[in-house]
């Protein structure tokens, strides 16, 4: 017996086409991303004929992982199995089902631990799937669905789907996120004597987002060793709550930076556990800045994976403090991005973009400026974006 297909309601999904097109060229589609990223509601809208398994009730989870062979015999024709890494060694009994039968888009797969799913997925479905991965909404997102909320407005309340969708409060939304996420998925992931440390961990990374990492200082300030830090950072990074950008350093010289900076995949998170309840909280917080700069990275971030594509960003900083962002790789060519919260543009806003066109040999073809003002302007050398163009200009410099 499976859930009826009930055709959920939701904001249309820029995935959505990638994820149909790797339907028609493999038999398996892995999607993965944080919880609540809306990635069960787009498998089942994009598929409503497909029979829905939920590996997280456990009488379905006990089925599967007693008897595999009999669980897949009631889905032949094929299923969208959700939140795999719950019963992992489905994957071994799938295997043989799609190699004798390669229907393409026969099964749809979701899982939000991505090392736990893509280690078991990449030694038992290789050349088999295609993994793609669904991150929470983006503004063009939610400005096609009539959603267009001011800077502060979308720094508070992020952008996972349930808060746009039915209007929640996003400090309660958020909260109880929280609070699911820590007793629930860490649990699952390993065992923390002390969740109150953990929380605080998870706190004290929010304070220092858009910063370079230091887990010695991070260690200190929590009361955990340098090796506990790293342990638990893995942890955020494979359940979707962070993610490090790592610094671009080709044909630079050897005096840069090689430390990563630290972002969150969801900035309404940070804001929450930075304490923030109200937009006025935004407005006047000290980090606002790094706010808006994780909400520019996570959106050209969410660019190149709802396109089916990986990671092709990094930020650039030598030792002299000149820093560039965001680093867009295009192939042989870069594009160099700044970004600044103020609505109001100053001359000191070019000075990293200067420093590293001035260390290339050959100087990249654009350069960008991202700001919280309302103008677009083209300048000599640099183009000036809204925050809510971050894709529109992405497509004109890949």
């Amino acid at each position: 017996r499976h859930a009826p297909a009930i055709l959920p309601t939701m904001i249309p999904r820029t995935l959505e086409a990638v994820l149909r097109s790797s339907a028609t060229h493999y038999p398996v589609v892995t999607v993965t991303g944080p919880r609540q990223s809306g990635k069960t509601t787009l498998c089942r809208a994009t598929f409503p004929d497909k029979p829905y398994v939920n590996l997280e009730s456990p009488d379905v989870r006990e089925f599967a992982r007693t008897d595999p062979r009999g669980f897949l015999a009631n889905y032949g024709a094929g299923a969208i199995l959700d939140e795999i890494q719950r019963a992992p060694e489905l994957l071994s009994y799938l295997q043989p089902l799609v190699d004798a039968d390669q229907q393409p888009g026969r099964f749809i797969l979701t899982g939000s631990q991505q090392f736990e799913v893509m280690n078991t997925v990449a030694q038992t479905l290789a050349g088999r799937t295609a993994v793609l991965k669904l991150l929470p909404l983006t503004i063009a997102e939610l400005a096609a669905a009539g959603i267009s909320p001011g800077t502060d407005q979308l720094l508070l309340s992020g952008f996972y789907p349930r808060i746009h969708d039915g209007g929640l409060d996003p400090t309660r939304a958020l909260g109880d996120y929280v609070e699911t996420y820590v007793q629930r998925d860490i649990r699952q992931l390993i065992t923390i004597k002390d969740l109150a440390l953990f929380e605080k961990f998870v706190r004290l990374c929010a304070g220092r987002i858009g910063q370079l990492l230091n887990l010695q200082s991070l260690g200190n300030d929590v009361g955990i060793s340098h090796t506990t830090a790293r342990s638990w950072l893995t942890l955020l990074e494979a359940s979707y709550v962070v993610f490090l950008l790592q610094p671009w350093h080709v044909n630079l010289g050897k005096r840069q930076i090689k430390t990563p900076k630290l972002y969150f995949h969801d900035v309404g998170l940070a804001s929450y556990l930075l304490g923030a309840e109200v937009v006025q909280h935004i407005s006047r917080h000290p980090l606002r800045g790094n706010l808006f700069e994780n909400l520019v990275v996570g959106e050209a971030l969410k660019y190149r994976y709802n396109r089916g594509k990986r990671s092709n960003l990094f930020f650039w900083r030598d030792a002299k403090g000149n820093e560039v962002d965001l680093v867009v790789e295009n192939g042989a060519d870069v594009l160099p991005v700044e970004v600044k919260a103020g609505a109001t543009i100053s001359p000191d806003y070019f000075r990293g973009l200067t420093a590293f066109c001035q260390r290339m040999k050959e100087p990249p073809q654009n350069a960008a400026l991202v700001y919280d003002g309302a103008e677009r302007q083209r300048r000599t050398g640099v183009t000036i974006w809204r925050s809510a163009d971050v894709d529109v200009m992405l497509d004109e410099c890949s």
